[in-house]
């Protein structure tokens, strides 16, 4: 149970309590991975365990918090941790996911095929429209179903 004082001191606190809470969480943003190798940790510190260690340049990551230097980042498995600000970029790229090999079209609903992605494989990303995304990697642009990738929202429209 609260004593008087302790209630009298909670509403000028809380205004304080949020501005803390809305700094900490950030809305859902894209990067990916800026060098050979990215350590993501437990926790927003150099002291804190490394949990994974990523070795593919390009690799994208769901930022979802910050705190100074450091960004708390999901992987396309939902692997979540924190991640120096330094071994991120905000260079957009992509990876497929799903079954099989995801077709890369010439057009949004094109009949023409220039390509196949396999699952996994990283790709730079372009352009967004409803339904499909253009992707650009080493011998191949074109687009593909935005079904068959992470690293762009769901609603995410751009040119």
């Amino acid at each position: 149970m609260l004593n008087p004082e302790s209630r009298m001191r909670w509403p000028v606190a809380l205004p304080f309590l949020l501005i803390a809470a809305a700094a900490w969480a950030t809305p859902v943003r894209y990067v990916s991975q800026r060098g050979a190798e990215a350590y993501m940790r437990e926790g927003p510190s150099y002291a804190h365990r490394v949990l994974w260690v990523y070795r593919h340049r390009g690799t994208p990551f769901a930022v979802t918090a910050s705190y100074d230097v450091w960004r708390r980042v999901r992987a396309a498995d939902g692997t979540s941790g924190w991640m120096s600000a330094n071994m991120l970029s905000d260079r957009r790229t992509i990876v497929v996911v799903g079954r099989g090999r995801a077709q890369i079209r010439a057009a949004p609903g094109s009949l023409k095929l220039v390509g196949l992605a396999d699952p996994g494989a990283i790709a730079g990303l372009r352009a967004c429209a409803p339904h499909a995304c253009e992707i650009a990697a080493p011998g191949i642009d074109g687009w593909i179903d935005k079904a068959r990738i992470w690293g762009v929202g769901t609603d995410e429209v751009f040119r």
